[in-house]
């Protein structure tokens, strides 16, 4: 029996990838490409639903699999993309790969993800550092698609050098909406730049949400945390309102290879996204 109808019969079972293709890749900078993704089985694409901050497994068939967060919004429901940096050998594959290539699709898994319900009514601020715009891209998606359901909103987004933003004009068009609060910073700024300078933390004393009616979201590289988190602390943000991903540490999707264990806590299964109060005490997980 051939994969793919290995698959077909086994379509219902978390362990098995669905069949899915690459439709288009976008390139975003040196090391990360966009990868839009559509399911050959068209009952699959129809029942395919996924919240922000969630994510999928993806599978070169005879390489092995990754997981990656879903930066589209939740709201398509044609197809999905991913952001991959080149930094692995199976993200090192998928940046050889030409559009149109097969590729296996599991998830979408997770049972943490942004509260963007929650979120309702209220401000939201959204910290961002290098890679980890790209997993807050479904919540900022979805946010401005019902942007009448929310407050403020503001992204504070801090990047190496000009050339490693990522969603360049996606940034642009939020910049020019009018309606959403835009901080960029970098730490190496080229001769054209005319931004802030910097570590992204240094921006986040410019905030003026009332901490009692905000949450705040954050995902970057682990080192910049618990400085965050430091500042975020200082204007009396509620740890029950601050949200961390935490998807580094995954790898199988379901919690049995047990890589991504913190605490009590499996990072695929119960994030990969938690607030503070939930995790601040647990080793390694900050």
């Amino acid at each position: 029996m051939g994969f793919e109808a290995q698959v077909k019969k086994n379509k219902n079972t978390i362990y098995v990838p669905d069949i899915a293709r690459i439709t288009r890749i976008e390139y975003l900078s040196p090391t990360e490409k966009v990868f839009k993704i559509v399911f050959d089985d068209e009952e699959k694409r129809n029942s395919f639903s996924f919240k922000p901050g969630q994510f999928v497994e993806l599978t070169l068939f005879g390489l092995g699999e990754a997981p990656f967060s879903i930066v589209s919004n939740p709201t398509n429901k044609d197809f999905f993309k991913l952001c991959i940096r080149n930094a692995g050998n199976i993200s090192n594959a998928l940046h050889r790969m030409v559009e149109g290539t097969k590729i296996g699709i599991r998830g979408p898994f997770g049972n943490g993800y942004f509260p963007y319900q929650k979120m309702k009514n209220h401000n939201v601020l959204l910290i961002a550092g290098g890679l980890g715009i790209a997993p807050l891209m479904s919540l900022i998606r979805y946010i401005l698609h019902y942007r009448e359901d929310y407050k403020e909103i503001m992204v504070v987004y801090g990047a190496v050098d000009p050339g490693s933003i990522l969603f360049k004009n996606e940034i642009q068009y939020w910049s020019n909406r009018g309606d959403i609060s835009l901080c960029l910073s970098v730490d190496n700024p080229d001769n054209k730049w005319t931004g802030e300078i910097g570590v992204c933390t240094k921006l986040i004393p410019r905030v003026d949400f009332p901490p009692e009616d905000t949450y705040v979201v954050v995902c970057g590289p682990p080192v910049m945390y618990k400085y965050v988190i430091y500042e975020l602390e200082k204007k009396k943000f509620k740890p029950e309102n601050i949200y961390l991903s935490l998807e580094r540490r995954m790898e199988c999707g379901v919690g049995k290879c047990n890589h991504c264990h913190i605490g009590d806590k499996l990072v695929c299964v119960d994030g990969p996204v938690f607030n503070l109060w939930e995790i601040r005490n647990l080793k390694e997980a900050l």
